[in-house]
């Protein structure tokens, strides 16, 4: 799976919690995290729609967007790729260090563990 930058991260999460949102209903909730101007939401909002992280409508006149990509699914790649590239193991990371978070729900958290366990990295267990 293709792992978003930080900033299409942060333009998800806001997705993730509200959707649809207009493009300058996005940069409201992201502009005090990112410190940049409008126009660079704008401009990463159609990156985002050519690769295919979020989609876009027309609502009543405005274009409003949702994301594509499933947030527990890009939680698990960001994951994997922190505990592998950044922490070289070779195991998954423990799920109880997601407890408490404000991104993921129960239901959702039980998910990403399954999808940390079953990573398709070749290692014996995987899928």
């Amino acid at each position: 799976m293709t792992i978003p930058s930080i900033t299409e991260l942060t333009i998800l999460k806001s997705l993730w919690k509200q959707h649809p949102l207009s493009a300058r209903e996005i940069h409201a909730q992201v502009e005090a995290e990112l410190d940049w101007s409008y126009s660079s939401t704008r401009k990463t909002l159609e990156r985002m729609l050519d690769k295919g992280y979020v989609r876009q409508q027309l609502v009543h006149g405005v274009q409003v967007y949702g994301a594509a990509l499933d947030k527990v699914e890009t939680l698990a790649a960001f994951a994997h790729d922190f505990g592998k590239r950044v922490m070289e193991m070779d195991l998954p990371l423990p799920v109880n260090m997601f407890t408490g978070s404000k991104l993921v729900d129960g239901a959702e958290l039980a998910q990403l563990e399954q999808l940390l366990n079953d990573w398709p990295d070749g290692r014996e267990g995987g899928k």
